[in-house]
């Protein structure tokens, strides 16, 4: 018998191939399910599986019993033998006995929208924060799907012979083993919310400025973050590449500082579960002075992306109405033609002089174009509300001059001949008021 020296073994990894399947519902606008449909594809390789084919199902009424009607469930099942596909992602929400009845019909593992953005937060979370939220998410999701994913729920514990009771049953102790990790990870991610507000409270104090970015999933934030900050974040032409928050130091035009957090991305029907688990970390975005709402302003849907982020905004209690400024960076305008790009650039020029609409900014993320008037809007924006004070320094108060170099953006100085020093300075509402409060006799 002859043998084959491990070195030549070739061990392959198996990669999953997949039909994705976007249900298209009568009440809605059948020109979107092209682009939904594209990225339920883009999520579904972001998990690392292979499309082997994208299909959209027109659905009428949803089947109780296996969401789509028999014929298209032949259908698929054709398609995945003749394909050998090994996996059915649905863009859309499946109740368990979906779920486990169309993984019966169709001999494959199948999952949802949210199994699947589950999925994808679980590899791509790379902090203990993260990985917590990830797994409170997925154990909320496990919780309600005992029924599908168990298959030795029907074992019983408890009672022997003809008299004993039946004791628990194996679902109910498994249940009762998920509802024990669920409180112990919420007793850790309090324990994570509590340190981020300390962090907050410690930024707020010292007076730090501090600019969020936001956006759709794959809009650029990324991109932008690392061009504008020495960032080094992952960004990738992958949806949700990156999902814990960085922060960096953001160099603005008149050098002063401010602090850049990147947060995870939005989506559409963003599962409940994650909007949940995320909360310490979406709860970055409250602190901040300004929010910048990245758009990929190439997407033909970028209208309606721009209302699914403002919904989850609203739900965490972030935006224009918590009293936050947002700025629009309309993104990808490389990938624009001349005209169109044209138009935008008059229609931002035009938001930033009208005070009805919010400002925008048409810029490449890529190239760097426009990168330097977003840099002056945002400064313009966090400096709205500072206060301009004239102040003559004597030479037995300079602690006061130094500390005006610290915390201030100093317009002008001029040292006289007895030792005095008249500046002008920009502060900040608050340090105008600490100012105040400690050299009340400095100020003109």
């Amino acid at each position: 018998m002859r043998t084959i020296p491990i070195s030549t073994i070739e061990h392959e990894v198996r990669v999953e191939r997949a039909l994705v399947a976007h249900p298209r519902f009568s009440d809605k606008r059948s020109g979107d399910a092209d682009y939904d449909l594209e990225e339920a594809v883009g999520l579904t390789e972001a998990l690392g599986a292979e499309v082997g084919e994208a299909r959209i199902v027109p659905i009428r009424e949803v089947q109780v019993s296996n969401f789509f009607g028999s014929g298209q469930i032949a259908d698929m099942a054709a398609a995945i033998a003749g394909q050998q596909l090994s996996m059915v992602v649905v863009n859309g929400e499946l109740t368990p006995i979906q779920q486990r009845n169309l993984e019966k019909a169709l001999s494959v593992k199948v999952i949802d929208r949210t199994g699947l953005i589950l999925e994808i937060f679980g590899l791509r979370a790379a902090t203990k924060e993260g990985r917590l939220q990830v797994e409170l998410a997925r154990l909320n999701y496990e919780r309600s799907r005992l029924v599908r994913t168990w298959t030795h729920l029907e074992r019983q514990r408890g009672g022997q012979g003809f008299l004993a009771g039946p004791g628990e049953t194996q679902i109910e102790s498994d249940r009762r083993q998920l509802n024990d990790k669920i409180d112990r990870l919420k007793r850790q991610l309090d324990d994570v919310r509590r340190t981020r507000d300390l962090q907050r409270a410690k930024r707020k104090r010292s007076g730090e400025r501090i600019v969020a970015l936001v956006g759709y999933t794959n809009a650029g934030k990324s991109t932008l973050f690392n061009r504008l900050t020495t960032g080094g974040v992952l960004a990738k032409d992958m949806l949700f590449a990156t999902l814990d928050t960085t922060h960096r130091i953001l160099p603005l035009p008149s050098g002063q500082n401010a602090i850049l957090s990147d947060t995870v991305g939005f989506i559409s029907d963003l599962p409940t579960q994650l909007i949940t688990a995320f909360r310490a970390t979406l709860e970055e975005t409250l602190e901040a002075d300004v929010l910048l709402h990245v758009r990929d302003i190439s997407d033909p849907l970028t209208g309606r992306r721009r209302e699914e982020v403002m919904e989850v905004l609203e739900q965490i209690g972030a935006g224009e109405e918590a009293g936050q400024e947002i700025i629009e960076v309309w993104n990808k305008a490389d990938l624009l033609p001349g005209s169109r790009h044209e138009d935008l650039s008059s229609l931002a020029e035009r938001a930033r002089v009208e005070a009805s609409l919010t400002d925008a900014f048409v810029v490449s993320c890529l190239s760097g174009d426009g990168i330097d008037a977003l840099l002056l809007g945002i400064e313009e924006a966090l400096t709205r509300g500072d206060e301009i004070i004239d102040v003559t320094i004597t030479p037995k108060m300079f602690a006061a001059h130094a500390w005006l170099h610290q915390n201030g953006h100093v317009l002008a100085e001029d040292a006289g001949e007895g030792g005095e020093v008249d500046m002008t300075v920009r502060l900040s509402e608050t340090d105008a008021g600490k100012f105040r409060a400690k050299y009340s006799e400095l100020v003109n």
